[in-house]
């Protein structure tokens, strides 16, 4: 009897086992077929696809990504990467995507970049590396790229020996003119701070010369960058390029506006730092620029000429600042704006604040809002055109004409006491004799 019962418990435990084993894989499978479907389907539904003037993008940014995902719309012509976890780019990592225009991989931890990443990208004509860990790259990387017109590589650690040679020398041709600006050398110490784009190409492999000088110009990388005033705008900001082109320096603790602005941009946010003067022609390398704000800064001054070059402003906020007028001339530079913010000023109402109000009479398309008199005391409230409208309001008009009729009384009264005391002039008229000369 116990033998037939230990058979049976046998038994039951090896069909337990088996249905175990059948389900346990077939749930396996079907969890690793939606797991792999799902993940597919969950990158897809995490990157936001839509399509602006006739262009496809699919913006995967912010989205802790450590590569490119199968399974991705192979038809667009815009992939927003920036801010993501990638760390290496590895050969034919992009080649579905043939219709590719632009590829935007800036703010991630990408240290290496295989040469055939970029293969199949004929079309692109806008890549973006910056704010990596790139210290070496080959000119063999860009030569998928026939049409690459704009490469930004800067703050990133670049080492400048030998294997950087080809690179240099690619950025250096005159027709890549777009190419490479404002990428320094990390190291060598004796090339700290050097553009690649105006390097020598001879200093980066010095064991080649005959004359090894590596040890003479040691101490020429600390001049510029100790005597650099302003923080460099290409590692200070970040620069976006969708949808349209942002410098974005918000809360940067700056106390300038930074150096080598990039040309391109459209858009400048440079609010919440601590700048205090506008100096002159510190904008003059953002030509393009459309919209620049300087909100919630510390501004008290804004010199003459600080916007000369901005032809094509449209929107400047200067909001949450430290203004009391401006001077004569700020707003001659600006042709086109549309829309002055200007609230949260300590505007003082006197006669210096009456520059602005005969600007604003005389550009009656600008927009603007904000004005309001902060002092002195009995101002303190009112609307700046109000307090300019009321300048005179201390001579009224019955008043005024009053005093003219007495003035004119008074005149008349003068002028008649005047004819009666000055002496007649004399009726007689003096005679001239002309001789003629021959």
């Amino acid at each position: 009897m116990r033998v037939i019962t230990a058979l049976l418990i046998l038994l039951a435990l090896g069909s337990a086992e088996l249905r175990k084993t059948r389900s346990g894989g077939g749930r396996g499978r079907g969890r690793g077929g939606r797991g792999r479907s799902g993940t597919v389907k969950r990158y897809a539904a995490e990157c936001k696809e839509y399509s602006e003037a006739g262009d496809k993008y699919l913006d995967c940014q912010d989205r802790q990504l450590t590569a490119v995902a199968t399974g991705w719309p192979e038809d667009i012509s815009h992939l927003l990467l920036a801010r993501n976890k990638i760390q290496v780019l590895r050969d034919n990592t992009f080649s579905q995507f043939r219709n590719l225009k632009s590829l935007d991989l800036q703010q991630n931890d990408i240290s290496m970049i295989e040469e055939g990443a970029f293969a199949g990208l004929t079309k692109l004509t806008t890549l973006l590396l910056q704010h990596n860990r790139l210290q070496v790259l080959t000119e063999d990387v860009l030569i998928p790229m026939p049409r690459l017109r704009h490469l930004r590589m800067y703050d990133n650690p670049w080492k400048c020996r030998c294997e950087l040679d080809s690179l240099v020398r690619h950025l250096q041709v005159p027709s890549h003119r777009n190419l490479g600006n404002y990428a320094k050398c990390a190291e060598p110490a004796n090339l700290r701070g050097q553009k690649l784009k105006k390097m020598k190409a001879d200093l980066l492999c010095p064991e080649l010369q005959e004359d090894n000088v590596l040890k003479e110009p040691e101490e020429i990388p600390q001049g510029p960058i100790t005597a650099k005033k302003h923080p460099d705008a290409t590692t200070t900001c970040r620069t976006y390029m969708f949808p349209k082109p942002l410098l974005d320096c918000r809360s940067q603790d700056l106390k300038n506006i930074p150096a080598d602005l990039p040309s391109d941009i459209v858009k400048m946010d440079l609010s919440k730092n601590s700048i205090k003067q506008l100096r002159p022609k510190e904008f003059v390398a953002a030509k393009d620029l459309k919209l620049l704000n300087l909100s919630s800064n510390n501004i008290d001054r804004i010199d003459t000429a600080a916007f000369a070059g901005l032809l094509y402003l449209r929107e400047l906020d200067l909001s949450n600042n430290s203004l009391h007028y401006f001077q004569y001339g700020v707003l001659e530079d600006l042709y086109f704006i549309k829309k002055l913010s200007l609230g949260d000023n300590p505007w003082t109402c006197d006669y210096n604040i009456h520059y602005l109000i005969y600007w604003l009479k005389h550009h009656t398309s600008v927009e603007y809002s904000g004005l309001v008199c902060n002092s002195p005391p009995e101002f303190s409230g009112w609307l700046v055109e109000d307090y300019v409208k009321t300048y005179n309001a201390e001579c009224p008009k019955d008043i005024l004409l009053g005093q003219t009729d007495t003035a004119q009384e008074l005149t008349a009264e003068t002028e008649e006491s005047e004819t009666e005391q000055l002496p007649q002039p004399l009726s007689t008229h003096k005679k001239f004799e002309i001789t003629r000369l021959s």
